[in-house]
């Protein structure tokens, strides 16, 4: 059985999309505060963040300052790099 996000990466071009939302904190608004938002999209008009930042717009507090995306291109296998090393907790 194939999943609906792979049916959507492989049929329909949908990437892996990462937002990193940077807004002013409602209460301290001379902090930023950051929110990151993941999920299929399609590049390079983004609807369902352009959705989401309207949503945001609309209905949130916090002001938007910028929003940083990327995406991953073709669907390819997962490349990862083993590391000799130990991680020990005193305790």
């Amino acid at each position: 059985m194939i999943s609906d996000d792979f049916r959507q990466q492989w049929e329909k071009d949908f990437r892996l999309t990462t937002a990193e939302i940077f807004y002013f904190m409602p209460d301290f608004p001379d902090l930023l505060q950051v929110y990151l938002w993941q999920d299929l999209d399609l590049s390079p008009d983004f609807p369902k963040l352009k959705k989401f930042l309207s949503f945001w717009e609309q209905h949130l507090e916090g002001r938007l300052h910028s929003v940083d995306v990327a995406h991953c291109g073709q669907i390819q296998p997962v490349k990862l790099k083993v590391y000799a090393a130990e991680l020990v907790v005193a305790g």
